[in-house]
This record gives structure tokens, sequence and C-alpha cells, in this order.
């Protein structure tokens, strides 16, 4: 498979360079924009949508890449080096050089310029297009780079957002991306990082250890430990240590040893592993819950509120319900795999789309790679936060494009608007979307169009923001069976980053049918800045009102009235977490069904709702106030297509506030925790 992949690689190379030849000023993308006449039957008065070009220090020319040189009377001349890579041995090329620009024959090579003046070094930059293409804050490793040099680099940036002072609300964001080949690095994962291979299999792309520590407290407490990211990589140690909570993600790995879900039993709240396998043992220890899919290991130890299982080829431990709080569900009904950037030595980049896979068990790849499609990396726009806006992005988008969003803060006056069926979008480095002050709306809107690929987004909340996501128009009742919407790694925060106030009445709207949701964390902040019943407000989390719609790795916590609202038909959720609101200040003002029930259930499916399934819901509570109720974690109607299978509450302090686990029963286990094995059309059994 991956060689047929590398020919059409080829030929994208081919085509590139024919589109630099005709348009060598658009550099970023090495693309034409569509500049033919009208046809008769077009609109006069259509405007044509353009991509973006920028200046640079670095552009595309027929013959490479030229660099403009630094204007500062300080230089009288350069010295310049060249490397195959950006921690690579630099080769003297060019001494002496007197001119303004300097044209280099390697794209994707590394130019070192040593500005000189009386025979001594006066300043000193390095210059590439692969840098200019995804922006300082990806950091692209070679097999031929210096190790000492790429350890320094991972531990530098480690530092920079390992701990809560340090990392947990910072507006860096970073993507450490490493071409196939082998590496003796140890990775350290903090915040907002995204680390990645960029091969067409993990096999690709093999490291040596791997490891996220809990460094936010004494005590190995990893339940803050957000943010962050693996994927597409061999990982050849005998152990890793994967501690995380909410809105991480390991996908597409190779472990050959074991992998270890938390840090010497510390308290750990996540989490999420899809289509990895582990040659070892999975040793969930403390993890409160877990959603694993499409994985393949040797066995799984351990278990605590809930642990769900979804096309596993692997041992598990034995047991049932509620004895075990484990869910198994034989195959996956319907995924597409994450798409992903990459890299090869003799052609360059492109992103990889899996097909989508039905009735799935265990990973998606082999070590010659998966099956699915190649797009050229000129059917992108790689947006830049340092030069981006709504209005560059919503441009490219309109001119056929689809968008790599390169790790940083995005701020949009207005929304980006998704219309075109089949766009692929990409967020590398956990990018971030933040609402301004200007725009009261909502941070993005896809129409209800077949086949959008989405990843990698974080949203934050601004002042007034209506929505954060919405996906597809009021009233959308458009068929993608056969294409869906699939979106994946998409997380949600509503307060947290700022003093300033917050509101979003509902963070993700799904109006559209036929979508899949594949680990998304829905957050109204519940520490940190900006924090108040009043303060970051909302309504809440997830609306559904499409039909068809599928979740794997659904985590929404802390709105102000129903975390999840459930309004479409034929809709399924494979493992929830939620916890309810931990401040609200009396009992009046947490109050529904008009004043009349104490609370908000977390799991709403809306009374006319006639089929709706779920495996593998936890709920949890914390309330300050000890008078608190909520009457009801999961509310349900009785009909016949109604099927709910596994829900727990439990009690986070000694305040008894969940009053029931759905509907008004839960079997009683102990002080601390509820459970119910299956309700199946108002049948509980």
């Amino acid at each position: 498979m991956k060689d047929n992949y590398k020919k059409r690689l080829s030929a994208v190379l081919v085509a590139c360079v024919m589109s630099l030849t005709l348009c060598p000023a658009l550099f970023l993308l090495a693309a034409c924009v569509n500049t033919d006449e009208p046809n008769d039957d077009d609109d006069e008065d259509e405007i044509v949508a353009e991509v973006p070009v920028f200046d640079s220090d670095v552009r595309l020319t027929d013959d490479g890449v030229e660099i403009t040189l630094p204007v500062d009377e300080d230089e009288e001349y350069y010295d310049i080096y060249v490397s195959d890579s950006a921690y690579g041995e630099y080769v003297l090329t060019e001494t002496d050089y007197g001119g303004e620009t300097y044209t280099g024959d390697e794209i994707m090579a590394y130019y070192r310029v040593e500005g000189k003046r009386g025979g001594r070094v006066v300043s000193t930059a390095t210059y590439s297009y692969e840098k200019e293409l995804f922006g300082e804050n990806t950091i692209i490793f070679s097999p031929e780079d210096d190790p000492d040099q790429v350890q320094a680099v991972i531990d530098e940036i480690y530092e920079l957002q390992r701990g809560s002072n340090n990392g947990q609300f910072t507006d860096r964001r970073y993507a450490l991306l490493f071409k196939p080949g082998e590496y003796s690095s140890t990775v350290y994962e903090g915040y907002y990082t995204s680390v990645a291979g960029l091969g067409f299999a993990p096999t690709d792309t093999y490291i040596r250890r791997f490891h996220v520590y809990a460094d936010i407290a004494s005590n190995n407490n990893a339940t803050c430990n957000f943010w962050r990211s693996v994927e597409n990589i061999e990982i050849s140690s005998s152990s890793v240590q994967w501690a995380v909570s909410q809105a991480t993600s390991m996908r597409r790995v190779k472990i050959n040893g074991n992998l270890t879900l938390h840090q010497s039993g510390g308290w750990s709240s996540g989490g999420f592993l899809a289509d990895s396998l582990v040659a070892g043992t999975v040793g969930s220890g403390s993890q409160q819950q877990w959603l694993s899919r499409n994985d393949e290991w040797g066995r799984w130890d351990g278990n605590n509120f809930n642990m769900v299982y979804v096309g596993v080829d692997g041992a598990i431990p034995s047991g049932s319900w509620p004895a075990q709080a484990l869910t198994e569900v034989a195959t996956t009904p319907v995924i597409r795999e994450k798409a992903f950037l990459v890299y090869d030595e003799a052609q360059g980049y492109g992103v990889f789309v899996p097909d989508l896979r039905r009735d799935s068990v265990g990973i998606s790849w082999t070590e010659n790679g998966s099956d699915g499609t190649l797009m050229p990396l000129d059917e992108f726009y790689i947006a830049r936060a340092d030069r981006d806006d709504a209005d560059t992005i919503n441009s490219a988008l309109a001119a056929g494009k689809n968008l790599i969003l390169s790790p940083g803060i995005y701020e949009l006056d207005k929304p980006i608007q998704v219309d075109r069926e089949n766009t692929v979008v990409l967020g590398l480095g956990y990018a971030t979307l933040r609402i301004t002050d200007e725009n009261r709306d909502t941070l993005m809107r896809i129409a209800d169009v077949g086949g959008i690929k989405m990843s990698g987004i974080l949203f934050d909340a601004g002042t007034h923001s209506e929505t954060l996501l919405e996906v597809g128009e009021e009233g959308a009742s458009k068929d993608h069976s056969t294409n869906p919407i699939c979106l994946s790694d998409l997380f949600f925060r509503v307060g947290g980053h700022s003093d300033e106030p917050t509101y979003a009445h509902t963070s993700v709207v799904v109006n559209s049918s036929d979508v899949i949701g594949d680990n998304f964390w829905v957050w109204r902040a519940d520490h940190s800045y900006g924090v108040g019943w009043d303060v970051n407000v909302t309504v809440n989390g997830l609306v559904v009102n499409g039909d068809n719609v599928t979740f794997y790795g659904l985590f929404v916590e802390h709105y102000h009235e129903y975390q999840t609202l459930w309004n479409g038909e034929n809709g399924s959720t494979y493992f929830y977490q939620s916890e309810i609101p931990y401040d609200p200040p009396e009992q009046s003002a947490y109050m529904s069904h008009d004043g009349t029930v104490n609370g908000y259930a977390s799991y709403k499916v809306a009374d006319h709702v006639q089929t709706h399934t779920a495996y593998g819901l936890g709920i949890y509570s914390c309330p300050h106030n000890p008078d608190i109720k909520v009457a009801n974690a999961i509310e349900a109607p009785a009909n016949a297509g109604i099927y709910i299978e596994h829900a727990v509450t439990v009690l986070l302090d000694s305040n008894p506030c969940l009053q029931s686990v759905l509907n008004g029963h839960g079997n009683k286990l102990n002080s601390m925790k509820s459970q119910i094995n299956i309700y199946d059309g108002g049948v509980f059994r």
C-alpha cells in the first residue's frame, strides 16, 4: 500500500513544481488560484475568492527558494551554510556573499546565514521553507539531526509546558513532528503539545521513550493533565507512562512494552486510546474512567468507575457489571480515523485521510500503512496565527482549499465557514480558536454537507458567544449516511484561560445527521481564571438535533443546565463522562422542568425521541453547597427504542446530591456509588 502512496506523492510533487512555475508568488501553498474567465452562466457580479498571499523572507522560485537577507548596516557580507534538517550538520556553501537575496536549490533544506563585518560574526539566522510553511511552533525533527540537539529542544519545550503555573493555561502551543526514521530521544510531553510521526504507518517513526508525568502536584495527581496528544509513532521502551485526564488523545501508536495510565496510583481522570497496538499490558490503575476503541493489546489490567471497550482485540478483565465496571461492545459500528500529516523524504508532504470503516475490530493499519486517500499539500491552506484571521481563512476555504491550522491562538471576530463537501480541517499542536469581543456568534459553522473531516482544535468562548461550533444549519435534513461528517479530538472551553467573564449559550450544536464525534471534551471551566456561577455563564454543553449521530468518547462537564441534550433520532453514545456543576449557589438557581425538579440531568434524551442507544455512562458530583440536589443523573423516555447499558453515579465527596441514576432508579451499592445495568424501553433489568 505504501509504495502506491509514494508513487502518487511523486505525481503530486510534479504538479506542485508546475504550479510553482506558473505562480511562484503563492509560496504558502505552491498552487495557483483559478483565474479562468467565467462561463456564460456565471453571475457577472460573483466575487471569486482568492487564496491569501503573504510577504516572506523565504519564497519559492523556479530554481528552489529565495531568501531575503537582513538589511542591516552591521552586515558587510554573509557566510551561508546548508543542512538537510534543522538540527543536522550545516555545510558551508557560500562565503563572503554580498547580495541582498540568496537562492538555494534545495526546497526543504535549512539555510544558516551568518552576517559578518570585519571578519567577525555579528548576526546569525536560520531560514527554511519548511518552517515558513508550518510556523515557528511546529518543530520538525529528522533522523539526520544531532540527537543531543533534538533532546535539548524537547526538554526546553517540556519545561515551558509542564507545570500548573507554567503550562496549564498558557497561550503557547507546540507540535513536535518526527520525520520517518529512528530516534534515540526520550519525549516528555506537557500542556498544549502534540507529538506525531510523519510516516504512513506508526512503525515508520521510532522513538526510544515517551512519558507524561503528573507534574502539577506532589501527590501524583494527574486529574488536570489536559490538552496533549501523541499519534502515529512507535515507542520502543518497555514501559510508557501516559498519566492523563480529559482533552487528551493517544492514537495510532505502537508500544513495544506496557502502557501505564496513571502515576504511582495518584488520581487520574481520563481518557481516550484508539487505533493503537500495545504489545504488553495496559494498566489503568487509578483511572476513574476510560474509552478504548479499535485497539489491540496483550491484556488490560484494572478498572474503577467506568471502563468502555469498543471494537477492541485484546484480553480484558473477567467479570460482569457492576462487580467489574466494564462495558464491552464487540465491534465499532462506523468510524473514520482522523486525518494526519505525512512526509516522504523523496517527495515531500501530504495529508492522509483513512477510509471509513464499518463493524470494525482492532487497528486500521499495518506496517504498510492504511487504506485511504493521500491528499497533496497544495490542496491545503496552512494558516498561521501570527498573520491569519477569519477573513483570510474564509477566503482560502471559499477558494476551494482544505485547511491546516498550525499551532497558535487564532483570534476570530467572525465565524469560520466550512461550506464545501469533503473539506479537511486539521489542527496541529492544539491550535486554538478564540472568539473576540466583536464576535457574538460562533467560532466555526459547518454547512450541512457530507464528508467533512475535522480534528485537533481547541475552541475558546468569548465574552458573549452564542455557540462555539455549529454543525449544519437549523433544520438540516440531508442524508450523509454514505459519507458521514467525522469530527475527532475537538475540545471546547468556557472560562479558565482569562480573568474576563465568558458566555456561551451552547458550546456545540449538531444539526446535521450522520455525524461521528470521536473524542470530545466540552468543558465549562471549574478552576483557574474567570470561573464562577455568574462569571463563565452557559446553558448547555452539547445539543444534538440531527439523526444518526454517534459519539465515541464524550466528556461534558459543569454547564448550568443539561450537559448533553439529545433531540435527534437513532443517536448512539459509546462512553460518557460528566460532572454536574460544582457551583450552583442555591437550589432555586438550579431547577429543571419549569422549576419543579431538583437540578438538571447530565444526559437528557428528549421525551419525543423514539430510538437512542448509550453504553457506559458515568456522572459524578461534588457541589460546593451541600444543600444542592439533583433528582436524576440521566433522563430518558420509556419508548421502545431507548436502550441504555451500564450507567453509574459517583459522589466525589460526602454530599449525596445525586438522588438517582436514571428516572428515579438506581441500585444503591454503597455510600458513594449507584449503578444500573440495563434500561430497555422503559424496563430496568
